[in-house]
């Protein structure tokens, strides 16, 4: 079988195709376990290549339909993982590209999915910013409304509607699976309004200052960059019988504070004699905004009752992270 993962280039990307080709083998329109001849990532740039053969790198932007359709070549089994979109922050400062790269970028993927023979599955990455505004629940839930206060979590609660849809009308077999914030991402801040969540730990284990733009009680829910790449197969891997009429899964997830990152870096500075870089607060009203408006808890109880993993203590994501990049 073919596998497609776009945003292959990107750091969740990498690391689900590494997982897969680990594992050999995903569940396939056969009906049974099938080999992974192919891996095809499609993202606009690859910072680091994956060696191996069965890896395929396409450079393209999904909002262009007809060079993403070109580099999806026939299969008799195809899977697809639709991981690429613009990042929140990004979102809110350009509203036409992230139309252009969430939506439509969006409907391109599930539209080549549609033309499929046979019945693939899309797993897509959602998050828990489609939830938001002055009637969501803590913790939310996978039955709370969506009522996004941001544009990237507009686009995430319309794709996860139309990966509903498709799945309803038969056009391909559809898992959404939705995430809390995902730690520790290696590298440079990004553009995310939620970047000072890695960043709260990565500073720090690498012995420099975070400068912190929110408060520092702040309470969000997180997960580790392993459980995530475990819940994605997990997701796609599950008899379609087991699932609803609802296609969207809120991934469970820690809630995690900046007081809290603090004191359990302290414990892995003490365990490991790692000298840690300091937490200062530099507050930006435009950032807290934005993730006022998401939730400080989630309730995974849907994706639990699927058998989709929970992430390990704080303390073990950070050992995770240190384990493999630093």
């Amino acid at each position: 079988m073919k596998v497609i993962i776009t945003g292959g280039g990107g750091f969740l990307g990498s690391q689900l195709a590494t997982h897969l080709l680990q594992k050999g083998t995903l569940f396939g329109q056969s009906g049974e376990q099938e080999q992974i001849e192919q891996i095809t990532l499609i993202d606009k740039s690859f910072p680091v290549s994956i060696l191996d053969d069965r890896i395929k790198e396409i450079s393209g932007d999904i909002s262009d339909r007809d060079a993403i359709e070109f580099s999806i070549e026939s299969s008799d089994s195809i899977s697809i993982f639709h991981l690429a979109s613009m990042v929140s922050g990004e979102c809110e400062e350009q509203y036409d590209d992230a139309i252009r790269v969430n939506l439509d970028g969006g409907r391109n993927i599930f539209e080549i999915a549609r033309t499929i023979k046979g019945r693939p599955r899309v797993v897509f990455a959602s998050s828990i910013a489609s939830f938001g505004g002055a009637a969501m629940p803590t913790p939310v839930s996978d039955t709370a409304k969506q009522t996004p206060q941001t544009t990237y979590g507009m686009t995430k609660a319309v794709c996860e509607l139309l990966i509903n849809d498709h799945t309803r009308k038969g056009h391909f077999d559809g898992r959404s699976a939705r995430l809390p914030t995902v730690i520790i991402r290696p590298g440079k801040p990004n553009a995310a309004a939620s970047s000072w969540a890695s960043g709260m730990f990565r500073e720090p284990l690498n012995g420099e200052v975070c400068e912190l733009p929110i408060k520092r009680n702040q309470s969000h829910p997180m997960t580790g960059f392993k459980t995530v790449v475990d819940s994605f197969v997990a997701l796609h891997e599950i008899e379609e019988t087991k699932l609803g009429d609802d296609r969207a899964y809120g991934l469970p997830s820690l809630s995690v504070t900046p007081n809290l990152a603090e004191k359990v870096l302290q414990e892995i500075s003490d365990e490991k004699k790692i000298k840690i870089g300091k937490i200062e607060d530099a507050f930006e009203p435009r950032i807290q905004s934005i993730v006022d408006n998401w939730p400080t808890a989630a309730d995974g109880h849907r994706a639990r009752a699927l058998g989709l993993p929970q992430p390990p203590a704080l303390k073990q994501i950070i050992e995770q992270y240190l384990e493999h990049f630093n």
